[in-house]
């Protein structure tokens, strides 16, 4: 499960180093930048210091603020990279905006929403390394292969109730409450559990970053 272990960590300093794009940590960037951005739109946030990944994000690619509002000129620029660079639906992000728009009701609400929405992600994803396993070792170009696997492990853990493992069990139950609170389909955790194994398998492993110094 090492894969996932360091998927949804950001340190100050790397946001600070400036924008890269391409490989798994970008593509959690953007999607961090995308969420801060729709709560910058939706509730008015003016304040870009509040939202450190959308103020690099904005301040990097020279983002213009359309009508004054901070928030919808970043959401478009940030889903048209998504789309372009990663083959993102227009499903993933309505069910994005939609889920938002549910739980984020005023600025208070955002922390709560964002501490919800990290732990649903690492839970998950910790889950699908678990139970997956073997299946990571599936080259890359059997993407078709992959995503099947992909979503019928999803469906398992919203679905299944008899497991062997205690712990998977009940790992299950708390991605099934995270789902239902943050109203996700299991079309949408499918295509973003795919893109951050895709993403993860063309990582560099730690050997050759060593062999390469």
């Amino acid at each position: 499960m090492g894969i996932f272990s360091n998927i949804l960590k950001r340190t100050a300093s790397n946001s600070e180093k400036g924008w890269r794009v391409g490989g798994m940590e970008d593509f959690m960037t953007l999607i961090r930048v995308y969420y801060q951005a729709v709560m910058a739109a939706n509730l008015g946030i003016s304040n870009i210091t509040a939202l450190p990944d959308l103020r690099v994000f904005k301040q990097t690619l020279h983002v213009q603020t359309i009508n004054n509002k901070l928030g919808l000129g970043e959401k478009n620029r940030c889903k048209k990279m998504l789309k372009e660079i990663y083959g993102i639906s227009d499903d993933f992000f309505k069910e994005i905006d939609n889920s938002i728009k549910k739980n984020c009701r005023n600025i208070n609400d955002v922390r709560n929403y964002l501490f919800l929405f990290q732990g649903f992600s690492q839970d998950l994803m910790m889950l699908v390394g678990n139970l997956m396993k073997w299946k990571f070792r599936i080259p890359s170009f059997l993407r078709k292969a992959l995503r099947t696997f992909t979503e019928k492990t999803i469906n398992d853990i919203l679905t299944k109730d008899s497991w062997k493992d205690e712990g998977v069990r009940k790992a299950c139950i708390a991605i099934r409450k995270y789902q239902h609170s943050l109203g996700y389909s299991p079309a949408w955790m499918s295509e973003y559990v795919y893109n951050i194994i895709i993403l993860a398998k063309k990582e560099p492993k730690p050997k050759d970053t060593e062999d390469k110094k």
